[in-house]
C-alpha cells in the first residue's frame, strides 16, 4: 500500500490532557475553577515523517499539547462547546492536520445526580 492510499487514516492522538480553567455558567465555576480533561485525535498523513524520520514532516505532539492546554486555560467562557471549538481551531492551524476530533471532559460539572463524566465532542475537517 502506498502513502496516497493510506492518507487520512494516520492519526496523532493526545489523550487525557489536563488543564485547570474557570469555564461555566455558574459564578462558583468562574470563581473557583475546575479541572478539564481533553482528548484530541488528529488525522494527518504520517508517511513522509515515517519515511524520512523528520520532525518537520509531522505535527509536533509536544507543542500541540501545550497549545491545547493554553486554549483551555485562556479566558473563561460559559460552554465547553466553545472550549472544544477553540481547540479545533488550534489544531487546524497546523497545515498538516486534515481533520480533528476533540472531546472535552468536565468531570466536576454541576449536576445534581450521580454521574461519571460530562463530555462534548466536535469533529471538524479542513475546509477545501
Amino acid at each position: 500500500m502506498n502513502h496516497s492510499e493510506t492518507a487520512g487514516r494516520d492519526e496523532i492522538a493526545l489523550i487525557g490532557l489536563r488543564a485547570f480553567a474557570h469555564h461555566g455558567v455558574f459564578a462558583d465555576e468562574r470563581e473557583n475553577g475546575q479541572e478539564f480533561v481533553v482528548d484530541v485525535r488528529v488525522a494527518t498523513d504520517l508517511g513522509g515523517a515515517a519515511d524520512s524520520d523528520d520532525l518537520g514532516r509531522t505535527i509536533h505532539y509536544g507543542i500541540l499539547a501545550e497549545e491545547v492546554v493554553a486554549a483551555v486555560e485562556s479566558s473563561p467562557v460559559d460552554l465547553i462547546e466553545t472550549v472544544a471549538q477553540r481547540i479545533v481551531d488550534v489544531v487546524l492551524a497546523h497545515e498538516l492536520a486534515q481533520s480533528v476530533t476533540v472531546t472535552v471532559h468536565k468531570p466536576s460539572a454541576p449536576i445534581t445526580v450521580p454521574f461519571a463524566d460530562v463530555t462534548v465532542t466536535l469533529t471538524r475537517g479542513r475546509e477545501r
